[in-house]
């Protein structure tokens, strides 16, 4: 509740990504669609990136968010045949419109027998997605906006009073329209359900960090290095868990006794590899994402290297990390290029 902002004149901000966090993790996760024999569910949570903020001034309350999620799912294309994989929401933004939203489907070792759940979870699961995301925003003011201003009964102000009327006015009635029409398609598919989880995901605002070593070797000898267990072993100077060379898209992996770990998530071969990564005293279930890109030049290999998802305060920690036991140790090891 605000204490002192006098008829709710003052701007007030609340940052409420810790309240988006458990918000999505309750309303996504267990969100399902069954056609036997094709099911699928979404079982995580894995990544939320960007900034969530609630704001009011003169009895307006507004919010603005720029959100990036990655959601964990698993399922079955027929019986006996399991499927797990990935969808990516690039952006959820204030000004998202449902149409807006995008969807990027990843299925960990995909192949013929499985490729069949996409069109699946585009027809059956995505439009329950857009269903909640896209009322979000709404839930948010809602929700939050008791904390940034004083309730009506306490403002004598006409103007701010007016507003915060016609803001709570337009905010119900907004409200009332998603639900109707989330309720809609849920009478249009029957084979679609909601379960309750009651898990509950890290907490961290987060950040991006870039790197752009290059190595005197090849695209695909810098591939192989980054993800064979004995060049691993070699490079980390301990034994490292990982599958043997080339390993599975969705298989895991554990780097210098376990303080590095996570997943695989994304595999082009000399060009590009994508991965779940989080250090060991990070909270459970907080990953960031890194993303590495090889492009082959004349005579040396440029490594563009992208962590999203980095807590606050840890991107010194994970840039001295990268550079020093990845990058350095690398060249050192291999010849692969000066160290500075």
């Amino acid at each position: 509740m605000v204490v002192n902002n006098p008829n709710n004149w003052h701007w007030v901000d609340k940052n409420c990504i810790d309240w988006t966090k458990t918000y999505f993790n309750d309303n996504l996760v267990g969100l399902s669609a069954v056609e036997s024999p094709k099911k699928v569910a979404i079982d995580k949570v894995s990544s939320i990136e960007g900034d969530v903020e609630v704001s009011q001034r003169k009895g307006k309350v507004i919010s603005l968010f720029d959100l990036k999620l990655i959601l964990g799912f698993s399922g079955q294309v027929e019986e006996g045949k399991e499927v797990k994989g990935s969808i990516l929401i690039p952006e959820l933004a204030y000004d998202s419109s449902e149409d807006d939203l995008q969807f990027e489907i990843s299925i960990f070792n995909e192949d013929s027998s499985n490729e069949a759940i996409a069109p699946f979870i585009k027809a059956n699961l995505l439009p329950q997605l857009r269903q909640i995301l896209i009322k979000f925003g709404v839930d948010l003011i809602i929700t939050n906006s008791a904390d940034i201003q004083l309730p009506s009964e306490k403002v004598s102000s006409t103007f701010t009073k007016a507003n915060q009327e016609a803001s709570i006015k337009k905010d119900a009635a907004s409200k009332v329209s998603s639900e109707t029409k989330a309720a809609a398609t849920s009478t249009a598919t029957p084979t679609t359900q909601k379960t309750t989880s009651g898990a509950s995901i890290p907490r961290y605002n987060t950040t991006t960090l870039y790197l752009e070593p290059t190595f005197n070797t090849t695209a695909e000898q810098l591939y192989i290095t980054l993800l064979d267990e004995a060049r691993i072993a070699a490079w980390s100077r301990s034994f490292p868990i990982i599958e043997k060379f080339p390993p599975s898209v969705g298989s895991d992996y554990k780097f210098f006794g376990g303080s590095v770990n996570g997943k695989i998530i994304k595999l082009v071969p000399n060009e590009h590899i994508v991965e779940l990564w989080r250090l060991d005293d990070w909270k459970s279930g907080h990953y960031a994402e890194l993303d590495i890109q090889l492009v082959q030049g004349a005579g040396e290999t440029k490594m563009t290297v992208k962590f999203t998802g980095i807590p606050i305060g840890e991107e010194d920690r994970v840039r001295g990390n990268f550079e020093d036991y990845y990058i350095r140790s690398i060249k050192t090891t291999f010849g692969f290029g000066a160290v500075l």
